[in-house]
């Protein structure tokens, strides 16, 4: 669930993400043998912006999405578990990018492991993570993705050199406006087309129809607000949209937001925690 979106551009990097996080209960709506239905509770304040506040590592940033919580008797958010985090990496010099979301995939490989979590739900079912930053003396910055449990060795997530904007999670909405088709049409054009089983490959297809459908943002040239600006333009669409669909809306609660330039990370926007608001008191006039 969820939408995590790192953009890569000359000026800096933009990380963002909403702040929803949803559970599924059981309930046994019909009487037995029928098996129970799964029941979605969503609750909108966990905050996927990952960062480590010792000033070492202050030029690094990670976003969380996918499964939202570790754990099935008693699910933790990654959130809670960055304590730990930030306490082993207490005597740490500055990490480089790469270094930081090895540390980090580690970390979380070994919470993952030791928990009750299915050792079998399959690569869709991960606890995805972008990290993004700047290694010292570099002119621009860097983007790891990695997944637990796995593909826990982190991969570059733009091609180097070159400058742009991923995304995961409920990408639907996202994909739809940015490379201009729904991920699931390779695969409906081959069902439509009866094309034989041996002879698909909607991975392909979809690369030849992103080639063919440029993305008509010129990442290199935006300036780090529009960079910002078309982060937050893309999770607050997809969270828009889905208050009219049916399904998960697993997209929602309030909208983080981070840049990191060679200066350090800077958060943008991000919620804070607040008591209950006074309701004004209205005069009534006679």
């Amino acid at each position: 669930m969820s939408l995590g979106i790192i953009v890569k551009g000359a000026e800096g990097v933009v990380l963002a993400a909403d702040s929803r996080v949803t559970l599924f209960g059981q309930a046994q709506l019909a009487p037995p043998p029928q098996p129970p239905t799964l029941i979605p509770s969503t609750f909108d304040h966990a905050t996927k912006l990952l960062r480590v506040q010792h000033p070492n590592q202050k030029h690094v940033v990670a976003v969380t999405y996918g499964t939202g919580a570790i754990g099935v008797v008693q699910p933790r958010t990654a959130r809670s578990y960055m304590p730990e985090f930030e306490r082993d990496l207490a005597d740490a010099p500055r990490l480089s990018v790469e270094d930081f979301a090895r540390r980090l995939s580690d970390f979380f490989s070994q919470r993952w492991a030791a928990s009750d979590m299915p050792p079998n739900l399959g690569a869709q079912n991960d606890m995805f993570f972008f990290v993004g930053g700047y290694d010292e003396g570099d002119a621009y910055g860097t983007v790891f993705r990695f997944s637990i449990p796995s593909e826990p060795l982190p991969q570059p997530a733009l091609p180097e050199g070159q400058f742009g904007a991923t995304w995961g999670g409920q990408r639907e909405i996202t994909d739809r406006l940015v490379q201009g088709f729904d991920p699931s049409i390779p695969s409906l054009v081959e069902d439509v087309l009866n094309i034989p089983l041996a002879q698909r490959n909607a991975v392909a297809l979809n690369e030849r129809l992103r080639a063919r459908i440029p993305t008509p943002i010129p990442w290199q040239f935006l300036p780090l607000q529009d960079c910002v600006d078309v982060a937050i333009f893309l999770v607050r669409t997809t969270i828009a949209y889905q208050r009219f669909t049916v399904g998960v809306r697993g997209v929602g609660g309030a909208i983080d937001v981070a840049t990191i330039t060679r200066d350090g990370v800077n958060e943008i926007q991000v919620k804070r925690i607040s008591g209950e608001r006074e309701q004004p008191t209205g005069r009534s006039r006679t």
